[in-house]
C-alpha cells in the first residue's frame, strides 16, 4: 500500500537467519536486513536492490548459477548459495525501512557480534556491501576510515580477508550496475575463480 510506513510488529517478521557454516570461502555482509527482505525472508530481496542482478552477471556466481541451472540468481537462492561456499549475515540484525534508522549503540552491539561470528566460522573472505557497514568495523579494528576504498582491505578478522565491494542498494547512485558487476568479477579473482 502506497505511502504507508513500513514496520515490524514486535515478534511478527523477526530478522533474517545468519547463513553461515565452517568452511565457507566467502560471506556477504550487509548493513542491517531491510523490512522487506526480513518480511520476504531473504536477503537483499527488495526488487530495486541490485545485488542478486549484479552477483548474477559476475564470474563470482558462475559455478553457482550451472549446477542450480539458472541464468539469474534471485534472492530465493541465498541459502543454496551455502552449498557453493557463500553465506550471509549483518552488521546489525534489527530490520529497518532504511540503515539510517539504526543507533550507534546497535552498530557498536553488532560489530562486535559480527567479529564474534567471523572468528568462529572463518570464512576466506567477508565482504561488506557498502561503507556503512564496513566503516564501524573497521574502527573497531583500529583502521583509518577517512581513506575507505572498494577491494581487497589491509586488516583482517583473524584468518578472514576483507573485501569491500560499494553498496548494492538502488538508492546508490555513485556506481553504477556495471561498475558494481566489475566489483563483484575482482572478488573473484580474489578467490581464485575465473573472471
Amino acid at each position: 500500500m502506497a505511502g504507508r510506513a513500513e514496520t515490524l510488529a514486535p515478534g511478527t517478521a523477526g530478522t533474517l537467519p545468519d547463513l553461515l557454516a565452517d568452511g565457507l570461502a566467502l560471506v556477504f555482509v550487509g548493513i542491517n536486513p531491510s523490512v522487506y527482505s526480513a518480511r520476504q525472508g531473504h536477503y537483499f530481496a527488495r526488487p530495486s536492490n541490485r545485488f542478486w542482478r549484479c552477483l548474477s552477471r559476475s564470474a563470482l556466481s558462475a559455478p553457482a548459477r550451472r549446477v542450480l541451472g539458472v541464468d539469474r540468481l534471485e534472492p530465493r537462492h541465498d541459502r543454496h548459495l551455502m552449498e557453493h561456499g557463500i553465506g550471509f549475515t549483518d552488521v546489525v540484525k534489527r530490520p529497518t525501512p532504511k540503515a539510517s534508522d539504526l543507533s550507534a549503540a546497535e552498530f557498536e552491539d553488532g560489530v562486535r557480534d559480527l567479529l564474534v561470528k567471523l572468528r568462529n566460522y572463518a570464512p576466506g573472505v567477508a565482504c561488506f556491501q557498502g561503507v556503512t557497514g564496513y566503516r564501524p568495523v573497521l574502527r573497531v579494528l583500529g583502521g583509518d576510515d577517512r581513506f575507505i576504498r572498494p577491494g581487497l582491505q589491509d586488516l583482517r578478522v583473524g584468518q578472514t580477508r576483507i573485501f569491500l565491494v560499494p553498496s548494492p542498494s538502488g538508492a546508490n547512485a555513485h556506481c553504477s550496475a556495471d561498475e558494481l558487476t566489475g566489483w563483484y568479477d575482482r572478488l573473484a579473482a580474489e578467490l581464485g575463480l575465473a573472471v
